[in-house]
């Protein structure tokens, strides 16, 4: 999670086109190619982790985990997004690993990316003005996109059973996607993505307007009008959501998260746990269980989901 003014920004830009099939930003040629890498490859067992990169439509290349199970499909498959806590050592694709291996001997293949902030050569831009932040925000949700492109062009991919997983950052970019891509048939969006109607109003936000200059901050969101999760998220059926949020947030507080639920299509699952922005051991045991049922698999057994570690909670950043 990035301290709050980045966070508003980000996550508090305003409309998008009414029609989702109309000319948008994160737009790409999927026809352009992959350019798939491999690095290397480790295995747990009968389970394979390969390190590999593809291409991104905006430049650069993403890097990825893609987890296989044992076998020749046509297997599920699920794409996880990471949180972008600054001081936390899983804010990158290692993540979700552990929880991508136990579920592999499901049937299920995932592929765990790297959001922007994570990759190579990365150079972070503090200005809460700043452009990159926008940029990012944008690369990821076509980099989401490609994603599936890589995952639905193998043939032990089943095309039908599509997920994505994203947290905080990646949240907020699934919930793009949500409002963009029919590929997906379920997306689990953690702790992230609040809507711009439901912080505006906010005192964290008008203190911050207050502090930076109204005029600077309300041109600056008319000037980045695409990256509002609120109007994304009424479009993403027929696909089904599960919202998974923390009580324990001091800015994207289950009031806020709630409305934000509230603002999505149909059908969707909300859930508020007894936990910090890392969420918990009964949200990971509530998430495999959704999207075993989602994707017709048989979920790991209960001892295999326990012996997983709870994501490490870092202290909150300096603002």
């Amino acid at each position: 999670m990035r301290p709050l003014l980045v966070a508003l920004f980000v996550l508090t830009v305003s409309a998008i086109p009414q029609k989702t099939d109309a000319p948008h930003p994160f737009d790409y040629d999927p026809k352009l190619p992959l350019d798939t890498q491999d690095i290397g490859v480790d295995f747990r067992g009968p389970t394979g982790i390969y390190d590999l990169s593809y291409a991104s439509p905006k430049g650069g290349r993403v890097p990825a985990y893609l987890v296989l199970p044992q076998g020749a499909g046509p297997f599920a498959a699920v794409i996880w997004g990471h949180w972008c806590w600054p001081n936390s050592e899983f804010r990158n694709r290692k993540e979700f690993l552990d929880e991508a291996v136990a579920f592999a001997p499901s049937g299920v293949v995932s592929l765990l990316i790297d959001f922007p902030v994570a990759r190579p050569g990365y150079v972070e831009d503090k200005d809460p003005l700043s452009e990159k932040q926008i940029t990012d925000m944008e690369q990821q949700v076509m980099d989401i996109r490609r994603a599936a492109d890589l995952l639905l062009s193998r043939p032990f991919v089943d095309p039908k059973r599509l997920a994505y997983v994203g947290h905080s950052c990646d949240a907020a970019a699934g919930s793009i996607v949500s409002g963009i891509d029919k590929r997906f048939h379920a997306f689990v969006l953690m702790a992230g993505g609040p809507a711009d109607e439901t912080i505006v109003k906010s005192p964290q936000f008008q203190d911050m307007r207050q502090k930076f200059g109204p005029e600077k901050v309300d041109a600056f969101i008319a000037q980045h009008a695409v990256i509002d999760p609120g109007k994304y998220l009424p479009h993403a059926a027929p696909t089904v959501l599960f919202f998974q949020f923390a009580s324990q947030e001091k800015f994207f507080t289950p009031e806020r998260a709630k409305a934000t639920a509230a603002l999505a299509s149909e059908p969707k699952q909300v859930k508020v746990y007894d936990a910090p922005h890392a969420l918990n051991a009964e949200a990971r045991r509530d998430r495999l269980a959704f999207l075993a049922d989602q994707l017709h698999v048989k979920p790991p057994a209960p001892e295999v989901i326990s012996s997983i570690p709870v994501l490490p909670q870092p202290p909150e950043p300096p603002e």
